[in-house]
């Protein structure tokens, strides 16, 4: 998805989506960005798809930490 910046109002921007709408984004999400810019939004699904399966390797080894002192006592 593109939206254009249409204008900073304080901490936010006013961006026109494809179907002509405006909503406020955070000014945060596009730093250096000014009015007129282009920006594309897109959905990482590689990156996505790293960081769910290193959170389920992270669960995975604390539970069986967990595991492992439940059997110690």
């Amino acid at each position: 998805m593109r939206v254009i910046i249409d204008r900073f109002e304080g901490e936010f921007a006013l961006v026109e989506l494809e179907n002509g709408s405006v909503v406020p984004m955070s000014a945060q999400l596009l730093p250096g960005a000014r009015e007129g810019d282009v920006v594309e939004i897109k959905i990482d699904r590689a990156e996505t798809a790293r960081r769910r399966q290193l959170i389920e390797e992270l669960r995975q080894k604390v539970a069986r930490r967990e595991g492992d002192e439940e059997n110690k006592d």
